[in-house]
């Protein structure tokens, strides 16, 4: 029996690129146990108790490897899904178990305290009959409980990413708009300020809660101490309307005028320099 050459070419080519496969896939492997190491290496550590209940849906632990990031984001729209349907116990496990799975994206922690902190207290005032049928004192322990649960699951945030201004803010809002605990409140957002990289509404915030706590000598010297690390320049930093609380302070306590602030730069934007003239 006779062969057609052109006939067998495709064969031929086809067990040459598989035999340079083969041989590629020898000569790399042995750079591949230590390229998968510092993937791994570069992630935050699997939570397996945090994951139990996921590893029955499929999920192995031996393959996220380098995919985490994309099975959290799988998990996160499911989330959302269970969300949408007001599901309380499954939205909570949902929500913990993306940032198990992965950790280092702050939206999935912010996200998820706030449906934990803000939806959750309405779900369980509807189930209980509604707004018009649940007693205040039933309501309030529906925010501390949740309210209680996103501040612990913020917390664990913390832990993953020290000291990020951005998680002790979302911890002060809890306090002060579901606790209504303007004291701690108070220190949280001094404490976030404090950070290089603190938006700069932190800081006036905890000068206004001082305000309602009573203590206007001490919010009077933190605006004047504040007021001149304001950069003129950036629309966020808004020296013109902290310079606006001190005088206000500066009425209210009866401050005489000469003894009131005197801001070191005028609060008004940086100009770019005029060209040159010819």
């Amino acid at each position: 029996m006779r062969f057609d050459s052109a006939a067998l070419r495709p064969f031929r080519t086809g067990a040459v690129v598989a035999l340079g496969l083969f041989a590629a896939g020898v000569a790399l492997r042995p750079l591949e146990a230590p390229a998968w190491q510092s993937i791994r290496a570069g992630q935050p550590a699997l939570r397996l108790e945090s994951l139990k209940d996921a590893l029955g849906q499929g999920v192995t632990v031996g393959l996220l490897g380098g995919f985490r990031a994309i099975v959290a984001d799988l998990f996160w729209i499911r989330t959302n899904t269970i969300w949408e349907g007001n599901d309380l116990p499954g939205t909570q496990t949902s929500i913990k178990l993306v940032t198990a799975i992965d950790p280092r994206p702050l939206y999935f922690w912010l996200n998820g305290s706030r449906m934990i902190a803000y939806d959750m207290p309405n779900w369980r005032i509807d189930k209980a009959g509604g707004y018009d049928a649940v007693p205040d004192a039933v309501k309030r322990r529906f925010d501390e409980e949740q309210s209680s649960v996103a501040i612990k699951y913020l917390e664990n945030a913390l832990e993953f990413h020290p000291g990020e201004p951005l998680l002790i803010l979302e911890i002060a809002n809890v306090h002060l708009n579901r606790l209504k605990d303007n004291e701690t409140a108070a220190k949280l957002y001094l404490e976030a300020s404090r950070h290089p990289d603190a938006p700069f509404y932190a800081a006036r915030i905890h000068a206004e809660l001082l305000r309602k706590l009573g203590r206007n000598a001490e919010a009077y010297a933190f605006l004047k101490q504040l007021h001149p690390t304001l950069p003129t320049n950036d629309i966020g930093a808004m020296p013109d309307v902290v310079l606006g609380r001190i005088r206000e302070l500066e009425e209210e306590m009866g401050i005489p005028e000469t003894q009131r602030f005197q801001p070191r730069h005028a609060s008004a934007p940086v100009l770019p320099a005029a060209p040159p003239a010819p």
